[in-house]
């Protein structure tokens, strides 16, 4: 489970979105999460989906790296899922259990907001799988500069962020490496009550945190051997540039908006 997390990983293509401008790849994940938001009913999420897929197709990356980032999240979703069923009430009743009962709606809202969640993380992913980190860095440094005016530090706050999503994948190889060596010692970490299983991570929250300091302070000092100082008076060897066909995504995603607001509007709210 460990191994299939793969937020932060970059899968190099050269397909149309890993050209674009990562701004713009920014700004249409932001309308497209808002699109999922605003989504009232099936058609609408139809919509969304069908934008989704286009996006996937496009980025050229495979669809089982998608699948393989959504297995973290079944948990998730299947215990979201539950608690529709069975605390959302209203249309036809299907099953009464005694002091709960499954009515259509509950079911209904259940699949609604699974989908929904599913949509939510493979769009997050497109992102992250066709830009590279330091693109990401400098697209959010430059989205957010207009807060330089309120004297906040947009370049730390952008380095912060995608120092944080780079090492996640090394932190998730690090977990997995220290669990092989303690499974190696003995350790169990699959049965036995949930308490036990709790204790046996011990063994392995411990080493993680050493590890992730060693190397917070390793990279702290590669920072200052390399003079780094912060955004003030830095430049770039790559320049991002816009070009046509960037507008015409954010066009495109900004006319699927619009869609999705005239689809609740004539077709109706059923959630």
């Amino acid at each position: 489970m460990i191994s299939d997390i793969t937020i932060g990983q970059y899968y190099k293509g050269d397909s149309f979105v890993h050209k674009m401008d990562p701004r713009i790849k920014i700004l249409i994940t932001v309308i497209f999460i808002v699109m999922i938001f605003m989504c009232k009913n099936f058609l609408s999420l139809l919509l969304a989906g069908i934008f989704l897929v286009a996006s996937i197709f496009a980025s050229r990356v495979p669809f089982r790296m998608f699948f393989k980032s959504l297995k973290p999240i079944v948990p998730i979703v299947i215990f979201t899922a539950v608690i529709n069923i069975f605390y959302i009430g209203g249309g036809k009743e299907l099953l009464s259990l005694g002091f709960v009962s499954i009515t259509s709606k509950g079911v209904f809202t259940a699949v609604f907001m699974a989908v929904r969640i599913v949509l939510l993380i493979m769009s997050s992913s497109i992102l992250t799988y066709t830009t590279v980190p330091t693109m990401l860095t400098d697209a959010i440094e430059r989205l957010l500069s207009p807060l330089k005016i309120f004297h906040i530090q947009v370049h730390t706050l952008a380095m912060m962020m995608t120092l944080a999503l780079r090492f996640i994948p090394t932190l998730i190889e690090e977990i997995e490496r220290i669990m092989n060596a303690q499974k190696a010692r003995g350790a169990d970490f699959e049965n036995g009550s949930l308490t036990d299983r709790a204790k046996a991570l011990v063994p392995v929250l411990i080493p993680l945190f050493v590890s992730a300091f060693r190397r917070a302070y390793e990279l702290a000092f590669a920072m200052n051997c390399r003079c780094y100082t912060g955004g003030a008076g830095r430049t770039r060897m790559k320049q991002m540039k816009l070009h046509i066909s960037d507008f015409a995504a954010l066009f495109v995603f900004a006319a699927g908006f619009v869609g999705i607001i005239l689809i609740n509007k004539f077709f109706g709210v059923v959630i």
